[in-house]
């Protein structure tokens, strides 16, 4: 017999029963599920879950100087403390999780901090997602996974900045470190970077050429003017700003789409400067 006839044929009273019957037991069934709890050290995907210390998220987050205007990714969000904490710097930031429990737990976490306008959570692989639009990439890692990721990472728009939490990127030595004091008593380092412009390559200005080698930040190579060639020294790149002496002056500038344009100064005297790429 259909159940929907024998309702309309029952009385009001034993059907509101029945309806509160029906909660009663979905209620009970939520209530026998298991709030998911995470515990330090729980294995995923890449690596076991260890929380980032408070005073240590809050250095990270200086370090990059984390403003309104920043779109943060932190890869392996884990419960959403990093993405929250910026989130409540007022940036947009998204967390990449691949546990849907971890991912669950920090949307939670995120409405009762009052920032889902600014916090959202993705369940991704890491590796799979798009870091293009981030202006600042945090992230705690081990060394293997942080390395899998650097060609990524060295890809992004110059002047992107990266914070890794204790961990390296071997041979790309970090722009800055800081131990955080304040409680923190492991996994206490944070790490630095600025994605460097690619100026590998010659260039030529109005009366000279400029040659360079680089290594990540780090610039080596030489500057011929008037038929004399001298090495270049102190070469570094911060994001697109390009520092290095040579001959006795000092050049600064920014380099953008295939030019370099910036002040060279020698003694007390300055002067403009401005050199394209030749290949």
């Amino acid at each position: 017999m259909n159940p929907l006839r024998i309702l309309r044929r029952a009385p009001l009273a034993l059907v509101l029963l029945l309806v509160a019957a029906s909660a009663l037991a979905q209620a009970q069934a939520q209530a026998q599920k298991p709030k998911f709890e995470p515990t330090v050290g729980q294995e995923g995907k890449d690596v076991v879950w260890v929380p980032t210390h408070e005073a240590m998220v809050q250095q990270m987050l200086d370090l990059a100087k984390v403003t309104p205007s920043d779109f943060l990714i932190d890869l392996g969000s884990g419960d959403g403390r990093t993405v929250i904490a910026a989130a409540k710097r007022g940036a947009r930031a998204l967390g990449i999780e691949y546990n849907p429990n971890m991912v669950e737990l920090a949307r939670g976490k995120a409405a009762e901090a009052g920032v889902t306008d600014k916090a959202q959570f993705l369940q991704a692989d890491l590796f799979d997602t798009d870091l293009s639009k981030a202006t600042v990439v945090t992230m705690f890692l081990l060394p293997d996974i942080n390395m899998k990721l650097r060609p990524r990472i060295l890809d992004l728009h110059p002047g992107t900045r990266i914070v890794s939490n204790s961990f390296t990127m071997e041979d790309w030595e970090a722009d800055e470190s800081v131990q955080v004091e304040g409680g923190c008593e492991s996994w206490c380092t944070a790490l630095f970077w600025i994605v460097p412009a690619k100026v590998a390559g010659t260039w030529t200005f109005a009366n000279g050429e400029l040659t360079l080698t680089q290594q990540f930040q780090m610039l080596t190579g030489t500057l011929t003017m008037a038929g004399k060639t001298v090495p270049i020294a102190e070469g570094r790149m911060r994001g697109s700003l390009i520092s290095f002496t040579a001959g006795g002056s000092t050049y600064s500038g920014t380099v953008t789409s295939g030019a370099m344009l910036g002040t060279v100064t020698t003694g007390a005297t300055k002067t403009q400067w401005r050199a394209t790429r030749v290949k």
